[in-house]
Protein backbone atom coordinates (compact mmCIF):
# COMPACT_ATOMS: atom_id res chain seq x y z
CA UNK A 1 0.00 0.00 0.00
CA UNK A 2 1.35 3.63 -1.08
CA UNK A 3 1.88 5.84 1.96
CA UNK A 4 -0.58 8.45 1.62
CA UNK A 5 1.25 11.94 0.53
CA UNK A 6 2.46 14.85 2.48
CA UNK A 7 0.30 17.42 3.52
CA UNK A 8 1.49 20.71 2.21
CA UNK A 9 1.47 22.17 5.61
CA UNK A 10 4.18 19.23 6.95
CA UNK A 11 6.45 20.35 4.15
CA UNK A 12 10.11 21.65 4.98
CA UNK A 13 11.19 24.67 4.41
CA UNK A 14 13.24 25.69 1.52
CA UNK A 15 16.91 26.16 2.66
CA UNK A 16 16.59 30.14 1.84
CA UNK A 17 13.23 29.59 3.70
CA UNK A 18 14.77 27.90 6.75
CA UNK A 19 18.18 30.72 6.26
CA UNK A 20 15.57 33.30 6.93
CA UNK A 21 14.13 31.96 9.76
CA UNK A 22 16.49 31.44 11.57
CA UNK A 23 18.10 34.95 10.86
CA UNK A 24 14.66 36.00 12.14
CA UNK A 25 15.08 34.33 15.54
CA UNK A 26 18.67 35.31 15.72
CA UNK A 27 17.62 39.20 15.57
CA UNK A 28 14.48 38.36 18.08
CA UNK A 29 16.97 36.88 20.59
CA UNK A 30 19.71 39.57 20.02
CA UNK A 31 17.22 42.53 20.60
CA UNK A 32 15.97 40.56 24.24
CA UNK A 33 19.54 40.52 25.26
CA UNK A 34 19.70 44.63 24.87
CA UNK A 35 16.01 44.91 26.01
CA UNK A 36 17.66 43.34 29.34
CA UNK A 37 19.34 46.39 29.79
CA UNK A 38 17.53 48.93 32.38
CA UNK A 39 18.36 51.99 34.40
CA UNK A 40 18.04 49.76 37.95
CA UNK A 41 19.96 47.02 35.93
CA UNK A 42 22.08 49.20 33.48
CA UNK A 43 25.26 45.99 33.54
CA UNK A 44 25.23 41.88 32.43
CA UNK A 45 26.86 39.38 33.31
CA UNK A 46 26.73 36.28 30.44
CA UNK A 47 25.06 34.32 33.88
CA UNK A 48 22.59 36.27 33.68
CA UNK A 49 21.73 36.55 29.92
CA UNK A 50 21.37 32.72 29.89
CA UNK A 51 19.20 32.75 33.25
CA UNK A 52 16.83 35.54 31.64
CA UNK A 53 16.44 34.09 28.11
CA UNK A 54 16.89 30.30 28.78
CA UNK A 55 19.31 30.61 25.87
CA UNK A 56 22.28 27.98 25.71
CA UNK A 57 25.39 30.00 27.07
CA UNK A 58 27.41 29.07 23.79
CA UNK A 59 24.31 30.51 21.56
CA UNK A 60 24.54 33.87 24.10
CA UNK A 61 28.68 34.10 23.76
CA UNK A 62 27.99 34.34 19.88
CA UNK A 63 25.16 36.70 20.73
CA UNK A 64 26.93 38.60 22.64
CA UNK A 65 29.99 39.14 20.87
CA UNK A 66 28.15 40.43 17.41
CA UNK A 67 26.33 42.81 19.52
CA UNK A 68 29.93 43.87 21.13
CA UNK A 69 31.12 44.08 17.32
CA UNK A 70 28.54 46.31 16.33
CA UNK A 71 29.38 48.61 19.40
CA UNK A 72 25.85 47.48 20.66
CA UNK A 73 27.37 46.31 24.04
CA UNK A 74 30.34 47.00 25.47
CA UNK A 75 32.50 45.11 27.86
CA UNK A 76 33.54 45.93 31.05
CA UNK A 77 34.96 43.96 34.08
CA UNK A 78 31.86 43.61 35.78
CA UNK A 79 29.19 42.67 32.54
CA UNK A 80 28.25 44.04 29.10
CA UNK A 81 26.80 47.55 29.26
CA UNK A 82 24.89 49.22 26.66
CA UNK A 83 27.22 49.96 23.75
CA UNK A 84 28.72 53.77 22.12
CA UNK A 85 26.93 52.21 19.00
CA UNK A 86 23.62 53.04 20.49
CA UNK A 87 24.22 56.68 20.50
CA UNK A 88 23.35 56.79 17.08
CA UNK A 89 20.40 55.51 17.28
CA UNK A 90 19.60 57.38 20.56
CA UNK A 91 20.14 60.78 19.08
CA UNK A 92 17.87 59.50 15.76
CA UNK A 93 15.56 58.60 17.75
CA UNK A 94 15.29 61.85 20.02
CA UNK A 95 14.95 64.26 17.01
CA UNK A 96 11.99 62.19 15.09
CA UNK A 97 10.21 61.71 18.84
CA UNK A 98 11.29 65.07 20.84
CA UNK A 99 8.14 67.16 21.11
CA UNK A 100 8.70 71.02 20.42
CA UNK A 101 9.69 72.89 23.20
CA UNK A 102 5.96 74.89 23.35
CA UNK A 103 4.26 71.94 23.88
CA UNK A 104 6.69 70.26 26.85
CA UNK A 105 6.19 73.87 28.10
CA UNK A 106 2.35 73.59 27.92
CA UNK A 107 2.44 69.96 29.50
CA UNK A 108 5.07 71.17 32.39
CA UNK A 109 2.16 73.78 33.38
CA UNK A 110 -0.24 71.51 32.89
CA UNK A 111 1.33 69.17 35.53
CA UNK A 112 2.13 72.40 37.69
CA UNK A 113 -1.74 73.38 37.04
CA UNK A 114 -3.66 70.68 37.95
CA UNK A 115 -1.00 68.73 40.69
CA UNK A 116 -1.39 65.47 38.32
CA UNK A 117 0.83 63.88 36.32
CA UNK A 118 0.37 64.35 32.12
CA UNK A 119 1.21 61.62 29.86
CA UNK A 120 1.21 61.33 26.17
CA UNK A 121 0.65 57.85 24.32
CA UNK A 122 0.75 56.72 21.15
CA UNK A 123 0.02 52.92 19.33
CA UNK A 124 2.02 50.11 18.73
CA UNK A 125 0.62 47.54 17.66
CA UNK A 126 -1.65 46.19 21.01
CA UNK A 127 0.29 47.90 23.48
CA UNK A 128 0.13 51.43 24.11
CA UNK A 129 3.71 53.46 24.58
CA UNK A 130 4.79 56.27 26.69
CA UNK A 131 6.40 58.70 24.73
CA UNK A 132 6.33 62.04 27.00
CA UNK A 133 5.40 62.75 30.60
CA UNK A 134 5.81 65.57 32.91
CA UNK A 135 5.21 64.06 36.73
CA UNK A 136 2.83 65.01 39.20
CA UNK A 137 4.30 68.05 42.11
CA UNK A 138 2.34 65.98 44.96
CA UNK A 139 4.39 62.87 46.35
CA UNK A 140 1.33 60.71 45.87
CA UNK A 141 1.26 60.15 42.37
CA UNK A 142 0.62 58.30 38.66
CA UNK A 143 4.39 57.69 37.34
CA UNK A 144 5.05 56.00 34.35
CA UNK A 145 8.22 55.86 32.55
CA UNK A 146 9.01 57.14 29.43
CA UNK A 147 9.08 53.80 26.66
CA UNK A 148 7.05 51.83 28.83
CA UNK A 149 4.51 49.82 27.13
CA UNK A 150 1.68 49.12 28.43
CA UNK A 151 -2.13 47.28 27.75
CA UNK A 152 -4.80 48.38 26.13
CA UNK A 153 -7.94 46.46 26.93
CA UNK A 154 -8.82 49.27 29.81
CA UNK A 155 -7.85 52.61 30.90
CA UNK A 156 -8.76 56.26 29.14
CA UNK A 157 -6.17 56.58 26.89
CA UNK A 158 -6.89 53.20 25.27
CA UNK A 159 -10.21 54.04 24.68
CA UNK A 160 -8.68 57.73 22.58
CA UNK A 161 -6.24 55.34 20.77
CA UNK A 162 -8.41 52.88 19.72
CA UNK A 163 -11.38 55.05 17.96
CA UNK A 164 -10.69 53.71 14.63
CA UNK A 165 -9.73 50.21 15.42
CA UNK A 166 -10.66 47.20 13.57
CA UNK A 167 -12.58 44.40 14.89
CA UNK A 168 -9.52 42.49 14.66
CA UNK A 169 -7.72 44.30 16.44
CA UNK A 170 -9.60 44.50 19.46
CA UNK A 171 -10.38 40.52 19.43
CA UNK A 172 -6.16 40.60 19.65
CA UNK A 173 -5.93 43.32 22.45
CA UNK A 174 -8.95 41.40 24.22
CA UNK A 175 -7.10 37.86 23.87
CA UNK A 176 -4.08 39.38 25.89
CA UNK A 177 -6.67 40.73 28.68
CA UNK A 178 -8.06 38.95 31.90
CA UNK A 179 -11.08 39.58 30.11
CA UNK A 180 -10.31 36.64 27.59
CA UNK A 181 -11.83 37.76 24.03
CA UNK A 182 -15.42 38.59 25.19
CA UNK A 183 -13.89 41.68 26.28
CA UNK A 184 -13.97 43.21 22.83
CA UNK A 185 -17.42 44.19 22.78
CA UNK A 186 -16.97 45.89 26.22
CA UNK A 187 -13.71 47.85 24.65
CA UNK A 188 -15.95 48.55 21.44
CA UNK A 189 -18.51 50.07 23.76
CA UNK A 190 -16.27 52.04 25.89
CA UNK A 191 -14.67 53.31 22.45
CA UNK A 192 -18.03 54.75 21.63
CA UNK A 193 -18.72 56.33 24.79
CA UNK A 194 -15.83 58.17 24.55
CA UNK A 195 -16.04 59.65 21.24
CA UNK A 196 -19.45 60.85 22.11
CA UNK A 197 -17.60 62.73 24.77
CA UNK A 198 -14.94 63.62 23.25
CA UNK A 199 -12.68 62.23 26.33
CA UNK A 200 -12.21 59.19 27.69
CA UNK A 201 -11.98 58.22 31.81
CA UNK A 202 -10.92 55.01 33.59
CA UNK A 203 -10.90 54.77 37.47
CA UNK A 204 -9.18 51.65 38.55
CA UNK A 205 -10.36 49.68 35.56
CA UNK A 206 -6.02 48.59 34.79
CA UNK A 207 -4.89 49.11 38.61
CA UNK A 208 -6.81 49.63 41.77
CA UNK A 209 -6.96 53.38 42.99
CA UNK A 210 -5.68 55.04 39.82
CA UNK A 211 -7.93 57.19 37.56
CA UNK A 212 -6.75 58.84 34.17
CA UNK A 213 -8.43 61.53 32.14
CA UNK A 214 -7.37 61.50 27.91
CA UNK A 215 -8.17 63.41 24.84
CA UNK A 216 -7.63 62.47 21.52
CA UNK A 217 -4.62 64.36 19.50
CA UNK A 218 -5.52 64.25 15.65
CA UNK A 219 -2.98 63.85 12.74
CA UNK A 220 -3.25 66.13 9.44
CA UNK A 221 -5.33 63.08 8.11
CA UNK A 222 -7.40 63.25 10.77
CA UNK A 223 -7.09 60.30 12.66
CA UNK A 224 -5.88 59.76 15.83
CA UNK A 225 -2.39 59.60 16.48
CA UNK A 226 -1.69 59.98 20.16
CA UNK A 227 -3.33 59.91 23.74
CA UNK A 228 -3.06 63.24 25.72
CA UNK A 229 -3.88 62.35 29.76
CA UNK A 230 -3.68 63.34 33.12
CA UNK A 231 -3.63 60.39 35.80
CA UNK A 232 -3.19 59.96 39.81
CA UNK A 233 -4.79 58.77 42.25
CA UNK A 234 -8.71 58.16 42.05
CA UNK A 235 -9.87 60.11 45.35
CA UNK A 236 -8.63 63.03 43.37
CA UNK A 237 -10.59 62.84 40.22
CA UNK A 238 -14.20 63.76 41.39
CA UNK A 239 -16.49 64.18 38.79
CA UNK A 240 -16.68 67.95 38.83
CA UNK A 241 -12.66 67.97 38.18
CA UNK A 242 -12.66 64.85 35.28
CA UNK A 243 -14.66 67.64 33.49
CA UNK A 244 -12.51 70.45 34.10
CA UNK A 245 -9.31 68.12 33.52
CA UNK A 246 -10.80 67.23 29.96
CA UNK A 247 -11.65 70.66 29.18
CA UNK A 248 -8.13 71.58 29.80
CA UNK A 249 -6.69 68.60 27.70
CA UNK A 250 -8.83 69.39 24.90
CA UNK A 251 -7.60 72.86 24.64
CA UNK A 252 -4.16 71.86 24.84
CA UNK A 253 -4.99 68.64 22.37
CA UNK A 254 -5.80 71.65 20.11
CA UNK A 255 -3.29 73.78 19.88
CA UNK A 256 -0.74 70.71 19.16
CA UNK A 257 -3.00 69.52 16.31
CA UNK A 258 -3.22 72.84 15.09
CA UNK A 259 1.16 73.14 15.15
CA UNK A 260 0.57 70.15 13.11
CA UNK A 261 1.60 67.25 15.77
CA UNK A 262 1.21 64.63 13.01
CA UNK A 263 5.00 63.98 12.55
CA UNK A 264 6.20 61.36 13.07
CA UNK A 265 3.63 59.79 14.09
CA UNK A 266 0.95 60.31 11.19
CA UNK A 267 2.70 58.84 8.09
CA UNK A 268 -0.75 59.23 6.31
CA UNK A 269 -1.14 62.97 6.21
Amino acid sequence: MDAPPTPPSAAKPSPAEAADQQGVRSVQRALGILGLLTDDRPRLSVREIVEETGLAKTTVLRLVSTLEQSGLLWATGSGYMAGPGLWRWAHLARRSWELPPETQRGMRELAARRRETVNLYVVRDIYRVCVAQQESPQPLRHVVQVGDELPMWAGASSKVLLRDATDSLLQRIAKQSPHGPQHAAAMRRWIDETATKGYGESHGEREDGLSAVAVPILGQSGSVVAALALSGPTVRFTPDLVTEFAADLRQMAQQMTERGFGRPFDSRG
